[in-house]
């Protein structure tokens, strides 16, 4: 092992002509279970090549399957590991999850506005776990600090039609462009919606994840669903596009790549516990078979393949997605 060299040292030339990755800073919730929050966004960032800046907003208390309380962490703590960090090294993007309190929100977003040329993706996770004397203060919040500030804001269909669209009552599900159209009248440019359900061929139902701006769909993708319940995915999704877009890539490149890879993930996802699927975010890493190996060793069913809008609060869903090729 090579010790550290003191502050100031020469560095080894090959150090120092080799390029840095992009340094993604994200504010999220520790997760102890591993599936999602900063260990999500940690383990998504490093697998997408850049380098993750972790602030903890919150303390998940968890498991594979539930949420069962949360500690947030006071909002001044929160500015000083963000400030401390940001002191120190250049940041190119940013990655929202869940940020404790409304008190949270308004830490954050004070940093935020000081580095508004950097591309910040959001992640609206379901709250449905939070008590409404905290929930709702929470998104307003969310509302009026964080959405003026985001590029992309990422969200299950129903959380924010929820969130965008209260009043909704219309019979039709309302498109990915209205609640782009919504989340425009506060700042936001670009929504990526997940879980779009489609009519149904035959026995087969499909959802579509639609990238939108208040002028019209840009570009998505389909997928099949089928039973299953899972955790991460949504952290998944959000902590990739951030770290492309981060990189330098072109918006909707960017989102094709990040539903690529978090379906590749989690079509590699496993159940550590008694609860639901976790992505693997390293599925890529994992050695090919080798030729002629014995067959009894390799699985007899495919894992089924968690939803793309799978987020971090309830992890749950009835169906969940199958690539359409």
């Amino acid at each position: 092992m090579i010790p550290d060299a003191p502050a100031g040292a020469p560095q080894p030339e090959a150090l120092q002509d080799a390029p840095a990755p992009a340094c993604v800073m994200s504010f999220n919730a520790a997760d102890a279970s591993g599936a999602g929050g900063l260990a999500g966004d940690v383990a998504t960032l490093a697998a997408m090549g850049a380098h993750a800046l972790p602030v903890t907003t919150s303390i998940l208390l968890r498991d594979s399957a539930e949420i069962f309380d949360q500690h947030a962490i006071d909002p001044d703590v929160v500015a000083e590991q963000a400030r401390t960090v940001l002191e120190d090294i250049t940041v190119a993007g940013w990655k929202v999850g869940f940020l404790g309190s409304a008190e949270g929100i308004s830490a954050v977003a004070e940093i935020l506005s000081d580095y508004p040329e950097l591309p910040l993706v959001s992640y609206l996770p379901n709250l449905g776990w939070l008590e409404d004397d905290v929930a709702q203060p929470y998104l307003e919040a969310f509302r009026e600090l964080i959405l003026p500030a985001t590029e992309v804001l990422v969200g299950n269909h129903k959380t924010l039609t929820d969130f965008l669209l209260p009043d909704w009552d219309s019979e039709r599900p309302a498109s990915a462009r209205e609640l782009a159209v919504a989340a425009g009248e506060r700042g936001t440019r670009y929504v990526l919606v997940t879980g779009i359900m489609l009519a149904a061929k035959g026995s087969e139902q499909f959802i579509d994840n639609v990238l939108a701006s208040p002028q019209g769909a840009l570009t998505g993708e389909k997928f099949e669903m089928f039973e299953t319940s899972f955790v991460g995915a949504g952290d998944t999704l959000s902590a990739a596009l951030a770290a492309l877009l981060a990189a330098g890539s072109e918006l909707q490149a960017a989102v094709g790549e990040a539903l690529a890879f978090m379906d590749q993930s989690l079509d590699a996802g496993f159940r550590p516990g008694m609860g639901s699927v976790v992505p693997d975010r390293f599925f890529w890493a994992m050695p090919p078979a080798e030729e002629g190996a014995d067959a009894a060793a390799e699985p007899t069913e495919t894992l089924p393949e968690p939803e793309p809008e799978a987020d971090i609060a309830d992890g749950k869903t009835k169906g969940a997605p199958r690539r359409v090729h």
